[in-house]
């Protein structure tokens, strides 16, 4: 059975998002404090966390950022709940590396479909991809191994979450074809609505850096302005 953490302070929401999913067919493992969940994350990772930003012994940013340094949850998928007003807390989530978050007060029936979503992407190859598994994709001075989930740029190894990794391999299979927000908001997160394209904004961003940090003097991922990105053509 598919297990899911959720981390939250607050008793009413620990039980309303328990049971929910419970009612949806997961486990579920429930505590209330950051320092107590990074326990139970090392101890026996779950599939999924649901993780509040507001808590004692460490905020959620805190957790996430911790578990995104360590090989056991590397790519544990993450979905933040936020009671905060500002952008710039979901934001900063989503640059740590979470895959998602919802706004407190928020539906448990939005957020069974989100968990459910974030799963079956998170264990299924991803679509509109050519490449064979076993296939290395180069280009230019990039390599991606999609067997390994790895990607190299000058033979350094990059740094990337689950959701940075999909983004690139979906940009360089076709280089030069421009995908909009809201295709690769519902063929990498796999949203069948037009959800929060910020969320797609925040990734790039967050991909470009780490590219850049190694490419420095190339553009990989281009903008279209009002459209969405592309992969630059030219360096192929």
């Amino acid at each position: 059975m598919t297990k899911i953490l959720v981390v939250d302070d607050e008793l009413s929401i620990r039980e309303l998002v328990k049971f929910n999913l419970e009612k949806a067919g997961f486990e579920v493992e429930c505590c209330d404090d950051g320092l107590k969940a990074l326990d139970l994350l090392m101890e026996n990772p779950p599939d999924l966390l649901v993780l509040d930003l507001m808590l004692p012994g460490m905020d959620g940013l805190e957790v996430c950022r911790y578990i995104r340094q360590m090989e056991k949850t590397r790519f544990l998928p993450v979905i933040i709940l936020t009671a905060k007003a500002g952008e710039i807390d979901r934001v900063v989530g989503l640059e740590l590396g979470a895959d998602d978050y919802l706004t407190k007060p928020f539906s448990p029936r939005e957020l069974v479909a989100r968990v459910k979503t974030i799963l079956r992407r998170s264990q299924t190859p991803l679509i509109q991809q050519t490449a064979p598994e076993n296939e290395v994709i180069v280009r230019g001075n990039l390599k991606l191994y999609p067997e390994r989930y790895e990607a190299y740029i000058n033979d350094e190894l990059l740094d990337l979450t689950l959701k940075e990794y999909q983004l690139l391999r979906q940009l360089i299979t076709n280089p030069g074809k421009v995908y909009t927000r809201e295709y690769l908001l519902e063929n990498i997160w796999g949203y069948e609505y037009i959800g929060d394209t910020r969320t797609v904004d925040v990734h790039i961003r967050n991909l470009r850096k780490k590219l850049e940090q190694n490419c420095a003097d190339s553009i990989l991922i281009e903008t279209i302005r009002g459209i969405g990105y592309r992969w630059n053509d030219n360096l192929v």
